[in-house]
């Protein structure tokens, strides 16, 4: 697989939507540095966590940010978070603002389990969002999207890129190739 080809096709999906967004909700836990990589490049960014954090808890909580097509943090993120699970795409509205979709965003933070214990639900690790959304009925989907038009997450395929939209009754996941022009 060329991994610049597929840098580049993920690049130009993500941005292919006129009037839109692109955010990115990264993890953390699975981006190593994430907090100084955040103040280096400074893209429009806010932890999906609040208050003062500890910096072991800064460094591996979740973190919303919004992406622009030419910039280095995007191409960052791209080239070295896609098939590594670093988070997951977020296509919405061009007029949704960060702060909003942080609220959005935190209502999923904490589920209970069957037993009634508070846990953290690391829905933004790729690998939990493309196998939990597709188990959602029509009132959780219509929740989980809210204002999102799209999610888009790295498939097990790396070279695969699923596009994840919802008709308001049940999600539809496209596949798309990022080893071919579209």
């Amino acid at each position: 697989m060329d991994e610049k080809v597929t840098n580049q096709s993920l690049l130009m999906n993500l941005f292919l939507q006129p009037q839109t967004s692109v955010f990115t909700v990264l993890d953390g836990a699975s981006v190593e540095q994430l907090p100084q990589l955040l103040w280096e490049h400074k893209p429009q960014n806010i932890c999906l966590y609040r208050g003062e954090l500890e910096p072991d808890m800064a460094s591996v909580a979740p973190y919303l940010v919004k992406l622009e097509f030419d910039h280095r943090f995007t191409k960052l993120v791209c080239e070295k978070g896609w098939g590594k699970h670093w988070g997951i795409f977020v296509i919405t509205p061009a007029d949704v603002d960060i702060r909003v979709l942080r609220q959005h965003f935190r209502k999923f933070l904490k589920v209970l389990s069957p037993d009634n214990k508070t846990l953290y639900f690391r829905y933004y690790d790729p690998r939990v969002l493309r196998v939990y959304l597709p188990t959602c009925n029509a009132e959780e989907i219509r929740i989980v999207f809210g204002r999102v038009s799209n999610y888009i997450i790295e498939d097990e395929d790396s070279s695969v890129m699923l596009c994840l939209s919802s008709d308001g009754e049940k999600v539809r996941t496209e596949k798309i190739s990022l080893t071919q022009t579209r």
